[in-house]
């Protein structure tokens, strides 16, 4: 069942930014007088088609993609038979330059336009909530791997590449698409720089625990005969240190009890009644278990920034503008071997797996508005089959005064769609290696 909503949602989201897309180009098309022929939701034969005007629209029975042919256009139809004849006034190819440019950008306008209505509507209707990165009192627990970059455990991480950090969520997307990984932190009080290498894009992405927040070792449940019921630690109780040694956070004292697994330990433990310290001797299980569960940590500041609907405005257009940049530093990063970048791209599966197993509209439209966003920026990149393939032959034409032959824009789209096919296998391949 959760396999079927995540396939639901996926196609869903899929098929609006697909017809908001070539919705795009039929309108600006019909705008400067250019026949659409056909508007296709969904590829194979279309089980339901209608008329309207010169226009054929039709829904096919594969749910996947779809198209808007335009008359005198070279697309990836291959068509090639309405490029015989003599160029007709209501054809593509006869239109002025700057007409088809638009046309052509017509399908990335509309998706960053559906990306930043998507954005006003998230942030009038459920604002933003974040987990506050500079109200963190105790810093991180960094993992081995952050450890060799050079952080340690308390460091409060100031900003990235000369960005500030509020929001804790965005550290570890900051430090994979940064190019200048430039880490300022606070440590004991002073600002310490951590000049980062490049990295792995892979290795950093499984870093899960890279830094983790610092949770006060406070008691909030008692289990049933073990050590901490027989000591008589109640909830409240803080563990500050381990056989001398100051131990006040989990990631201190969970290691110190599994060293002495099956011994006795003498915990420092400050009462939940008052605020002395008692020292007090527990018994370890062979598991490195003395039986209580942590408290909630009540400081955790999570926050949310509420919006009028004049206010979400503006932020919709500045998370449309982040999103495509975060998103255009990644496509560089694809061509940095060392970045291994190219070994993180996913097709289909990938991309299905982004929405959660249940239904949740917060987060299938978040999810849609980034996928809208990518769908724009990957579109203008300057490969042939692509828009942004398109438009970069117009703008040639445009400065040259000389227009691509109807020949040369067919090898072109051919060269291009084999580019695309091999990049589709390539991103599939990595889904099912994953996969399996």
């Amino acid at each position: 069942m959760e396999i079927a909503i995540k396939i639901l949602q996926f196609v869903c989201s899929f098929t609006l930014l697909v017809m908001i897309h070539e919705l795009g180009h039929l309108m600006f098309g019909k705008l400067f007088g250019v026949r659409v022929e056909e508007f296709r939701i969904f590829f194979g034969k279309p089980w339901v088609r209608w008329r309207w005007g010169e226009t054929e629209y039709g829904v096919g029975w594969l749910p996947f993609g779809g198209y808007a042919k335009l008359a005198g256009m070279v697309d990836e139809s291959m068509d090639t038979e309405g490029l015989k004849g003599e160029p007709q006034s209501w054809e593509f190819r006869s239109k002025p330059a700057w007409q088809r440019l638009i046309i052509i950008l017509g399908g990335v306008m509309m998706n960053a336009l559906l990306a930043f209505a998507i954005y006003v509507g998230i942030s009038y209707t459920w604002g933003e909530k974040y987990i506050s990165n500079s109200e963190m009192p105790y810093g991180y627990d960094y993992n081995a791997y952050a450890e060799q970059l050079g952080f340690q455990d308390d460091d409060k991480i100031i900003s990235i590449g000369g960005k500030p950090v509020e929001d804790y969520a965005k550290i570890m997307s900051l430090l994979l698409i940064e190019q200048d990984k430039t880490t300022v932190v606070e440590r004991k009080g002073q600002m310490v720089t951590i000049d980062l290498p490049v990295l792995s894009v892979m290795e950093l992405s499984e870093q899960t625990d890279f830094a983790t927040l610092r949770i006060p070792f406070e008691v909030g449940g008692v289990a049933e005969g073990m050590g901490a019921e027989a000591a008589g630690l109640t909830i409240g109780d803080k563990i500050v240190g381990v056989d001398g040694t100051e131990a006040r956070f989990y990631d201190q004292v969970s290691p110190l009890l599994k060293s002495r697994a099956g011994e006795s330990v003498l915990l420092s433990v400050e009462r939940a009644e008052g605020q002395e310290v008692e020292e007090i001797e527990v018994v370890v299980s062979s598991e490195g278990q003395i039986g209580v569960s942590l408290a909630s940590p009540s400081y955790i500041p999570v926050r949310t920034q509420d919006y009028t609907l004049w206010q979400a405005i503006p932020r919709g257009a500045e998370r449309v503008v982040e999103e495509m940049s975060d998103y255009w530093k990644q496509l560089k990063m694809i061509v940095q071997p060392k970045t291994e970048m190219y070994k993180a791209l996913g097709g289909p599966i990938s991309i299905g797996s982004i929405f959660p197993n249940e239904w949740n509209w917060q987060y299938f439209w978040k999810i849609t508005a980034l996928l809208s966003v990518i769908l724009a920026v990957m579109n203008v990149l300057p490969i042939p089959a692509l828009d942004g393939g398109h438009a970069l032959f117009i703008l040639i034409e445009m400065i040259t005064g000389r227009k691509p032959s109807d020949k040369f824009m067919m090898v072109a789209q051919a060269v291009g769609m084999f580019l695309l096919f091999a990049l589709m296998f390539y991103a599939t391949f990595n889904d099912l290696t994953r996969l399996f």
